[in-house]
């Protein structure tokens, strides 16, 4: 064990979750406990921010945006799914309202930010587009050199407003709680999930969606 730390609270604190940040030399970590998300500083031990009544009942996952600095996802039992700035965690900056039961999982994909996978007690996968906080949130940007007077007048039009964000696909093929979702760490458009009556399922990231992100 190389350190440690200890929280105070009324009664037994329940810890649901922790995730290492990618980011900052992998030097903070956050923890759920409760309804409170906490971040921390690994070399000193401090709590460096705090995300009282994250939720309004139990947290039960977490997740950082691999590509984009001090962004956090968290998901819990009031069926929401909440994006948080941690420079500024008086509100979440994103709330999703998709399922209607117990959030168990958030996951950012690894290479498309934009692409957030979230599973339920209500036997639901849902793959969501967040696109206007993600690190391309206008787009795929091309070369001024690429586009003629036309299109550059056309691309300039789309830059001015971030795309929309909207549910891509919901998945309905468990007949239990989905407890576990995870992008394959090989193929960015590739998932698994996993539910409590023991049904792995794999499915692809819709291949006009993929076209759409690429190109």
């Amino acid at each position: 064990l190389s350190s440690s730390t200890a929280l105070e609270g009324k009664g037994q604190l329940k810890f649901t979750s922790g995730r290492w940040s990618p980011h900052h030399n992998c030097t903070q970590i956050a923890t759920a406990n409760d309804t409170t998300v906490r971040g921390w500083d690994t070399r000193s031990m401090r709590q460096i921010y705090c995300i009282e009544n994250a939720h309004g009942q139990l947290v039960r996952d977490l997740d950082f945006n691999p590509n984009k600095q001090y962004y956090l996802a968290s998901c819990g039992d009031d069926c929401k799914v909440k994006f948080w700035d941690t420079r500024n965690v008086t509100e979440p900056v994103k709330t999703l309202e998709e399922h209607s039961h117990w959030v168990w999982n958030v996951r950012y994909n690894h290479s498309h930010d934009q692409l957030i996978l979230t599973g339920s007690s209500d036997s639901r996968v849902i793959l969501s587009n967040m696109v206007s906080i993600s690190s391309e949130p206008f787009g795929h940007m091309v070369d001024d050199d690429e586009l003629s007077d036309q299109e550059d007048q056309h691309q300039e039009e789309k830059i001015k407003e971030p795309l929309q964000d909207s549910v891509i696909a919901t998945y309905e093929e468990h007949e239990d709680s989905v407890y576990a979702v995870e992008w394959s760490s090989a193929d960015p458009w590739l998932f698994a999930s996993l539910s409590y009556d023991g049904r792995l399922v794999i499915n692809r990231v819709p291949r006009a969606l993929k076209y759409h992100i690429l190109l």
